[in-house]
């Protein structure tokens, strides 16, 4: 068996009298002792049972224990989805570390700044990713250990850095973890940075506990679901469908998809019960036929990582006329911010809803005061999910993390000390009723003939013209208008593009400001960040350096 057999981990995990999950390894303890025979994951035509989870998390925080690892001191892991990096990603933890998951989309170079940058102690990759990199771990001066999966290949000789078989490790003797609580540092999420470098936003236990505990309330999650992780463990809403599936007992399947139809056959094969997913998945997704069992067992689609256009949601709901869609709006800085109730779809398909349970959502002016109903302003989470700042970046913790204005909802005139928020950077408003709606990020915010136009506004038009398959909008400089709209699209499946009618479509969809100056037509899907959004500042740098010439 690939985990070995049960343990016995009172003494690793000691027990919770309180019976609520309170750690990030409590989640997977709790379902363990609730459920230990229900399937905790499934990674191809193999699943792992919650005892069985539960015991390899625990062995692997012992091996790293017997490896020396101290309170605090971070893991990154470097693999793509499979068991061994639900492991890790738990085990660490548990170990009393830090996890730092490793898009596995990332170069050798980008894996290095973000080891250097927080410091890693542990590296635990497989024996392929080793291998690319050779020359980067040379300049990890932290590193201490690499932990390598399993093959026949004999591991590199140990020098400053020691190599040690996953089996190894795990074989090691059981060690109680260090003590932590719920306020310390859990994992490092690294994100990408205005500047090209990665930013590592700092998130505690408590941070990721209260999203599971969150997100499972509303999404109605219990021990019968099956939720597919299809989206990077590197991304807070990837990773946050691993938390909520251990949350409440139910089963996680682990899909690296190549194409967007390995997402539906899985849906199909695995019986999947809830699929959360991102924007430019989901518009894949559409143009693809359904088959008609999966409406039978798919109870709701969620998204997150940007506004669904209204024609994808309009797609989306024919092919899957039983199932609920969840609309979603979160930040890494927060893990999660806002939903949309389904009932509230039909009514309010625009919205991205109001706050999740156990957090608030206000909007506010430059000074802090709040914003009327209807009125743009910046969107700011406070409660238990705000995250603990970037890692060793002052500078952008300071822009992103401030203290709560004094006469800000929830502040007490009493109180002395500081509550800190975020301040997410994104334009919103609200209306009469307390429901959001996304207008755009700040400093992707486009100023055309003195108007300021938001990128996802000038994409929903563009897609509800039924003219393009995927679309992107950015700002170019332009002597007389400041900025003129500059478009990058792709052509719907089977069929071409003609820019002349699109354009002649958006003059009379748009006021005049914001018809695109240009469109430029490439061949689909246009190009991803690791989290799976459409790449804008990649496209419109490209496009600005290619017109610069």
């Amino acid at each position: 068996m690939l985990l070995g057999l049960p343990k016995s981990l009172s003494f690793i995990y000691p027990s919770d009298p309180m019976r609520d999950p309170t750690l990030l390894p409590d989640l997977i303890r709790l379902s363990a002792e609730r459920f230990p025979d229900l399937p905790a994951i499934t990674h191809g035509k193999e699943t792992v049972h919650y005892s069985e989870l539960h015991d390899a998390v625990a062995d692997f925080a012992g091996g790293l224990m017997n490896l020396g690892l101290q309170r605090g001191e971070r893991v990154a892991i470097y693999l793509e989805k499979r068991f061994e990096t639900v492991i890790a990603s738990f085990g660490a933890p548990a170990a009393g570390g830090v996890f730092v998951p490793l898009n596995p989309l990332l170069k050798p170079e980008q894996v290095g700044y973000i080891m250097r940058d927080c410091n890693v102690r542990v590296l635990v990759t497989s024996p392929e990713r080793l291998a690319l990199l050779a020359d980067t771990l040379k300049q990890c001066h932290d590193l201490r250990h690499v932990v390598v999966l399993d093959s026949a290949e004999p591991l590199p000789a140990n020098g400053p850095v020691s190599y040690s078989s996953w089996s190894e490790l795990l074989a090691t003797p059981q060690k109680r973890g260090h003590r932590v609580i719920d306020t310390d540092v859990v994992g490092i999420l690294y994100t990408s940075g205005s500047t090209g470098k990665p930013k590592g936003v700092v998130l505690s236990h408590r941070n990721m506990v209260a999203g599971a505990k969150s997100v499972a309330s509303y999404l109605e999650n219990h021990s019968g679901d099956t939720l597919l992780a299809a989206l990077p463990l590197s991304f807070d809403a990837g990773f946050s469908q691993l938390t909520t599936a251990f949350h409440v007992g139910a089963r996680g399947v682990l899909l690296n998809y190549l194409l967007p139809r390995d997402v539906i056959k899985a849906i199909e094969r695995e019986k999947v019960t809830g699929l959360t997913a991102v924007p430019p998945l989901y518009i894949q997704l559409t143009q693809l036929p359904w088959p008609e069992s999966i409406t039978r067992h798919l109870r709701y689609f969620a998204n997150t990582g940007g506004r669904m256009p209204r024609e994808t949601l309009a797609a989306l709901r024919k092919h899957l006329p039983e199932s609920k869609p969840f609309l979603m709006y979160g930040l890494t800085e927060a893990f999660r911010s806002t939903y949309l109730p389904p009932a509230e779809v039909d009514r309010r398909p625009d919205s991205i809803g109001k706050a999740i349970p156990n957090a608030e959502i206000l909007v506010l002016r430059e000074d802090g005061s709040p914003c009327a109903p209807h009125e743009p302003g910046e969107l700011v989470h406070r409660g238990a999910l705000v995250g603990m700042g970037y890692w060793n970046d002052p500078e952008k913790t300071a822009e992103r993390y401030k203290p709560l204005p004094l006469n800000a909802p929830g502040r007490e005139a009493g109180l002395v000390l500081p509550e800190i928020a975020v301040f997410s950077g994104d334009t919103v408003c609200m209306d009469e009723d307390g429901f959001l709606y996304f207008i755009g990020r700040r400093d992707e915010m486009m100023k055309t003939s003195g108007y300021r136009v938001s990128p996802t506004e000038v994409e929903e038009i563009l897609y509800a013209t039924r003219m393009v398959g995927e679309c992107v909008a950015f700002g170019v400089d332009h002597e007389t208008l400041g900025q003129a709209i500059q478009v990058i699209v792709s052509a719907p499946a089977g069929r071409e593009i003609d820019t002349a009618a699109l354009l002649a479509e958006c003059r009379v969809r748009m006021p005049a400001y914001m018809v695109p100056a240009g469109i430029e037509v490439r061949d689909g899907p246009l190009p991803r960040n690791p989290n799976g959004k459409i790449d804008r500042k990649t496209l419109s740098t490209a496009w600005v350096e290619k017109h610069a010439a």
